[in-house]
């Protein structure tokens, strides 16, 4: 017998796979130290130490393939004058205000020559800052996406990337969360609605296409 929930999203047509473009970028988000500090309150474990080295796997064949490597941070003045209302909200976005060590970049992923850093206040990549108009001023037509955490800031840009205009591919091994039930429920969400997901491989394999074919 057909699951129900299958059915209806069949239905609807959800999880209709998209063509990615010629020209893609890789966007990783928030991969910042608080999230493998055990001692701060923001701490992800395991499932974001593996979306971490999947996330060094693909920054290094993107740069090799000639592909935008965007990473993006939070940070905040210290005490949160410009954090608004989401700052309010989470007590633990203190662990982004600026000079404190669970601010920065996890260890292992570096910000490379020719790499974009995109400082952020709210979840999304794009809100407030000057990322789509940087993606649309270079033709870019395709967004890989992975980062931290799967149902907060990465599925947060996941919207508003297929709202900006953009093929919208999520590197599912190169998100993560503090647990698997919202991690899995936001990729099934977002394949169905927003983007498709794509593994690590695959998306290597497909930025080495575009280079090949450039």
């Amino acid at each position: 017998m057909a699951d129900p929930l299958d059915s209806n999203y069949a239905k609807a047509g959800y999880h209709a796979p998209q063509r990615p473009g010629a020209r893609p970028a890789l966007l990783l988000v928030d991969f910042a130290h608080a999230y493998f500090d055990p001692d701060a309150p923001l701490y992800g474990g395991q499932g974001c130490v593996d979306a971490l080295d999947h996330g060094i796997r693909l920054a290094d064949a993107a740069r090799a393939a000639g592909v935008p490597v965007i990473l993006t941070e939070v940070k905040y003045q210290p005490g949160g004058a410009d954090g608004g209302a989401f700052y309010a909200k989470v007590p633990a976005l203190s662990c982004f205000d600026a000079g404190r060590e669970t601010q920065k970049l996890a260890a292992g992923l570096t910000l490379a020559p020719g790499d974009l850093m995109i400082t952020k206040q709210y979840p999304s990549a794009f809100f407030g800052t000057s990322l789509a108009a940087t993606l649309h001023f270079n033709r870019i037509d395709t967004l890989i996406i992975g980062g931290l955490t799967t149902s907060g800031c990465v599925r947060a840009t996941c919207i508003d990337s297929i709202s900006s205009g953009f093929v919208t591919l999520i590197a599912s091994q190169a998100c993560g969360d503090r647990a698997e039930a919202p991690h899995e429920a936001n990729l099934f969400d977002m394949s169905a609605k927003y983007a498709d997901l794509i593994q690590t491989d695959a998306a290597i394999a497909y930025m080495q296409g575009c280079a090949a074919a450039t």
